[in-house]
This record gives C-alpha cells, sequence and structure tokens, in this order.
C-alpha cells in the first residue's frame, strides 16, 4: 500500500473540487466548455469492467446512510467487507461490530483524522468503496477512490458544482473505474414499473416530465455536532436553489431517456423567499442550538424548467422545510397516456376506464399485472424484508453487486451523476441572475447521441 501525508486543504487541491457553489453561483455564470480530454482518455459509455469472483468492498461514512449500506451488502453473496472507514467513532464501532455479528471476519478500522480515508483507499485488496458522507466530501472522496484503483458509489448529490462533476467525469475516463451515483429511487417498485411501461410504449412518445424532492427536514436543524442537520442545515443559510434535486430527477431522466439519446439542453430556475427555517429556529430550538441565529438564505420552494435537445420538458422542484406531506411527483406524460405519483395514479388510453378520470388504487392493479418489472418480481420479497426505503436500497446493491460480478454495465454511469446533480449549482446561478436560463453541459462530449437507453434489466 501507499500513503499520502496531506493537509485537509491540500486534498480539495489535489483531487480538483476546489470551487465554492456560493461564488460560482453569484458571480458569473459556470462554463459549459467541456474541459480537454487528457492523451488515452476514453469514454465511460456502456462501460463494463472486468468481472470480479468476490467484490472487497470498503465504507466510508456509516452514520443513518451508510450504516445500512453496510448492512445489506453483508447479505449478500461474492462480497467481502475489507474495511469501514467513519470519524465518529461510536457509528464506526457499532458497523464493525454488526458485521462480526454477522460472522464475517473483523474490518479495519479507520477514521483518525478527516484525511485517514485516504489510507484505507491506497490499500491494494479493495475493490469497490462506498461513500455516505457530508455532500461536500463526495466528489473529492469518489475522485481519491478511483486514482487509487477503486469503483466509487458515492451518495447524492455527486457533486457540487460544475467544476467537481467534470473533475469526477474526467478521472472515471482516465481511470477506467466506475462512478456510480446511488440514486436509490431508480430502484423503487413504482419506478420500476413506470420504466417497463415506458419502455414497452405504454405512454406513447414521452413529451414532459415531473419530479420533486418534497419533504420536511426542519427537525434536523435540532441536530448539533454530529448528524444529518449539524452539515445539511449550514446548506441553507448559503445557498440558495434546489438542493437536493436527484431522487425525483433520477427515474423520470432514466423514463425519457436523458443521456442516452437526448439530453437537458438549457434551464431556468426560480425560488421563493426563505420563511418556514427561520420561524421553527425561532419557535422550537433551544438557546445555544448553532442554528437557531442563522439568516436562511434558500428559498422555501425551488421550481426549475428544462428543456431537452429534442424539444421535451422537465419540472423539477424542491422543497425541505415547508408543512407538507412527502412528494417526489414522478410524473411522465406521454402522447397515449399519463402516470402520476403520490397517489399513484394513471391513463392509459385504451386500457384506462377514460381520459377524463384517473385509475387509482384497485383499479392500478392491470398494469401491475401487465407491467411489473421482471427485477421487481424477482428481487421484491427478499427486497422487501432486507428493508431500506421499503426494498430499494437492497434492489441497488445488489445490482451494483451483480453488475460487479458479472461484468455488466452498471445501470446509472458517472454521466448520470453528473447530469443529475448539476441541477443544484446551475439553479443557484440562474436564481441569482433573475431566473435566466443556462446551458445544461454535456458531461457525455456527444455520446449520448449513440448511447442506448437503459433496457429491461432481470438479474
Amino acid at each position: 500500500m501507499r500513503s499520502v501525508d496531506i493537509s485537509r486543504r491540500e486534498f480539495f487541491v489535489a483531487a480538483g473540487a476546489v470551487g465554492t457553489v456560493v461564488a460560482s453561483a453569484q458571480t458569473k455564470s459556470p462554463s459549459m466548455k467541456a474541459p480537454k480530454p487528457k492523451p488515452g482518455q476514453k469514454t465511460m459509455a456502456g462501460f463494463a469492467a472486468p468481472k470480479l469472483e468476490k467484490v472487497r468492498c470498503a465504507f466510508i461514512g456509516v452514520g443513518a446512510r451508510g450504516s445500512g449500506h453496510v448492512a445489506q451488502v453483508m447479505m449478500m453473496e461474492g462480497v467481502e467487507i475489507i474495511a469501514i472507514c467513519d470519524t465518529h467513532a461510536p457509528s464506526l464501532r457499532a458497523s464493525v461490530e454488526r458485521v462480526k455479528k454477522a460472522g464475517r471476519p473483523a474490518p479495519l478500522e479507520f477514521g483518525k483524522n478527516d484525511l485517514d480515508f485516504q489510507k484505507m483507499l491506497d490499500r491494494d485488496d479493495i475493490d469497490a468503496v462506498f461513500i455516505a458522507t457530508p455532500w461536500e466530501w463526495h466528489a473529492p472522496m469518489a475522485i481519491y477512490a478511483m486514482k487509487a484503483g477503486k469503483h466509487a458509489f458515492v451518495e447524492v448529490p455527486a457533486a457540487l458544482t460544475v467544476e467537481e462533476m467534470w473533475a469526477m467525469v474526467d478521472t472515471s475516463e482516465q481511470t477506467r473505474k466506475h462512478c456510480m451515483m446511488m440514486e436509490n429511487v431508480c430502484y423503487g417498485r413504482e419506478e420500476l414499473l413506470v420504466l417497463n411501461m415506458c419502455r414497452q410504449g405504454a405512454f406513447g412518445e414521452l413529451l414532459h416530465g415531473e419530479a420533486a424532492y418534497i419533504h420536511d427536514l426542519r427537525g434536523q436543524m435540532e441536530e448539533v455536532g454530529h448528524g444529518t442537520g449539524s452539515w445539511r442545515t449550514l446548506h441553507y443559510a448559503k445557498r440558495n436553489g434546489n438542493l437536493y434535486p436527484t431522487h425525483g430527477l433520477g427515474p423520470v431522466a432514466q423514463y425519457m431517456n436523458i443521456n442516452r439519446g437526448d439530453r437537458m439542453d438549457y434551464m431556468s430556475s426560480m425560488s421563493c423567499p426563505s420563511r418556514v427555517r427561520g420561524i421553527y429556529a425561532k419557535e422550537h430550538l433551544k438557546d445555544g442550538n448553532p442554528h437557531k441565529n442563522l439568516k436562511f438564505v434558500c428559498g422555501d420552494i425551488n421550481t426549475t424548467i428544462v428543456k431537452t435537445v429534442l424539444g421535451k420538458t422537465m419540472m423539477i422542484q424542491w422543497d425541505e422545510q415547508l408543512p407538507r406531506p412527502y412528494n417526489r411527483l414522478n410524473l411522465i406524460q406521454g402522447t397515449r397516456g399519463v402516470w402520476g405519483g403520490f397517489p399513484d395514479r394513471c391513463v392509459v388510453e385504451g386500457m384506462s376506464k377514460s381520459t377524463d378520470d384517473w385509475d387509482e388504487a384497485a383499479d392500478l392493479e392491470k398494469f401491475y399485472k401487465k407491467y411489473e418489472h421482471p427485477l421487481q418480481a424477482k428481487m421484491g420479497e427478499v427486497a422487501k424484508k432486507a428493508g431500506g426505503h421499503g426494498g430499494m436500497d437492497f434492489v441497488m446493491l445488489w445490482r451494483i453487486i451483480t453488475c460487479l460480478r458479472n461484468g455488466y454495465p452498471l445501470d446509472q454511469d458517472v454521466y448520470d451523476a453528473a447530469s443529475w446533480s448539476v441541477i443544484s449549482p446551475l439553479s443557484e446561478w440562474s436564481v441569482a441572475n433573475r431566473s435566466q436560463s443556462v446551458d445544461v453541459p454535456d458531461f457525455t462530449r456527444g455520446q449520448w447521441k449513440t448511447m442506448k437507453p437503459l433496457g429491461i434489466v432481470v438479474d
């Protein structure tokens, strides 16, 4: 193994991820010009890595999210848990003990400081690393992992700046290592059903999609020192835009073949005023909580509209604070029908009772009977027992391991990670500049024209 002793600042510089979102959002338009590829750099379109008989796994960040990844990966055949890294000692110890109680060898422990994960990734007995850390660490850690010869699987969003996203794309192409953002919602039963309906032509030609992440997370502001709210809350005081676009966008982008036959061309974004977090802080946070006196700038709801190269449209919304039930919208409209989520409802010409009224509840059974995704049919019951957002987490991780062991292309690639995540920095710039439209980078460098749409996988 090799060891590199560098400072935290030097690490971010070396990873090619030193841009700040606030500065780029409010001063100048993000550059859409693609960096020039290095000699030998090759596209990752359709890339399949050599088969791995066993996938030797490492994990960075095993708090509320990452601990679930450890627990679920352990349930699968053909994996070894080599090492775990977390700077929060209780979280690290809990996941290590979970691995041992499962009868597996004790994983190596890392987390003495913020950069101790480097020593773990410098080892030569790790194939894949799963990253579930605060957002600002996602891109730098994924980039370091790929340069160290590991496939990188990173939580959402994959990166925070356009520069980071290009760095991730270039590093994946240079190292020939996978870099996948773990968008678990793409593996929900409903989303898999709708993907299959789209592929089977149930909705006709797809024209418009709507995606959202609407989730009241004000309670996270109570968390100080440790926990998601301890770092996530600070973003709402610095940034104004769509800070978390991918849960709704990922499935809709797959329905519409984004990066695989079409791509997002340009977008415009606007936010309403910031109100509710300030009210919540005043009414609920205790004196001494550093979040109580923060000045929040992020609008309570952000709406972004997108035009694709082929002329299709998308709407993407975000709201993590208003008193409103959870919603991802998950709407896809075609020339012959429409699906809308939350609650699930559908109209398909020739199958629905009327195009003037939704098929809902029991009326949807005919669609599930005809279009249930084969992956759901195969893994659904196992995934439900395994848990993780109704089983979608397990299906996602199972697919990752299956693809690595069989040498299949991944369902999501580095271009998806970048283009789905880039909505955040572009929305911030647009909001700060009177909702001016801004071009969406072509991270595929033209490969979207020939890339095949995601198929209906079985295993």
